[in-house]
């Protein structure tokens, strides 16, 4: 006899459910913003290149929680019939169901469409395009977990960098970026996901420190002029030290090989 496929015994529950979050009572959320570390000072950064086989290159970013895997294909010959002088660049951004608070769906949807515009902006120009006509380079990220979009951003950007740098294609310099936000006139680098819910605007700055030159600017909320500009000097200022960090590992992985 077969069995049915529905158990008449067992409630089922929606197919779309989500367990309950439940807030800390004892914290306010003013002390959720307060951090041990200076305003000025970033969350530690660890980094390993060459983190897939597979891939052509690769690299792995970890600052406290937010955790990114980046892995580079190409450069391959485009799909497209069309010829193009230039290469194309493609940023795929992904989270993991786990990376939230929240359970995911495994669709993409806006926020991963709009990350992913955003790292293209910040590392399409460090690449030498010209010299891969008819090619296309694949950069995928997956997002192992997410402590907000303005680390997501700035920790993809440096990852998807360092992974191109890994696969050995010819750049301008490696790219370096680096967040901040706004409380009043007090400016807080590198912030969290609380951090940047309660602040009045965040800045990320995306660079190339070896030729000092800006890549991309992203900003929201509100927040005067000179405000922006201090937070993009500050940034800038972090995004040099970044940058030897990952001139570093690149340096310590190939001593390896």
């Amino acid at each position: 006899m077969a069995q049915s496929a529905n158990d008449r015994r067992r409630i089922n529950g929606p197919e779309e459910s989500f367990p309950p979050v439940f807030d800390d009572d004892d914290e306010d959320t003013v002390l959720k913003t307060q951090r041990s570390r200076a305003p000025g000072d970033i969350r530690p950064i660890f980094l390993q290149p060459g983190l897939i086989s597979q891939a052509n290159g690769s690299a792995y970013i970890e600052t406290e929680k937010t955790k990114i895997a980046c892995a580079v294909y190409g450069p391959r010959q485009s799909k497209t019939t069309t010829y193009s002088e230039k290469g194309r660049l493609n940023v795929e951004v992904k989270f993991t169901p786990f990376s939230c608070t929240r359970r995911r769906a495994p669709m993409r949807d806006a926020e991963d469409r709009s990350i992913g515009i955003s790292i293209h902006q910040a590392i399409v120009s460090s690449i030498r395009l010209e010299l891969f006509p008819k090619s296309t380079i694949d950069v995928f990220i997956t997002i192992i977990e997410n402590d907000g979009i303005e680390g997501c951003i700035a920790s993809g950007s440096l990852a998807a960098s360092t992974a191109l740098a890994d696969a050995g294609i010819e750049m301008l310099g490696l790219v370096a970026s680096c967040s901040a936000a706004i409380f009043g006139d007090d400016i807080q680098l590198d912030p969290s996901e609380t951090e940047a819910r309660a602040s009045d605007g965040t800045v990320i700055l995306a660079c190339m420190p070896a030729l000092d030159s800006i890549t991309s600017i992203w900003q929201s909320g509100q927040m005067s002029a000179n405000l922006s500009l201090k937070c993009m000097e500050q940034c800038h200022e972090r995004c040099i030290d970044i940058h030897s960090i990952v001139a570093q590992s690149l340096l310590e992985h190939r001593k390896i090989d």
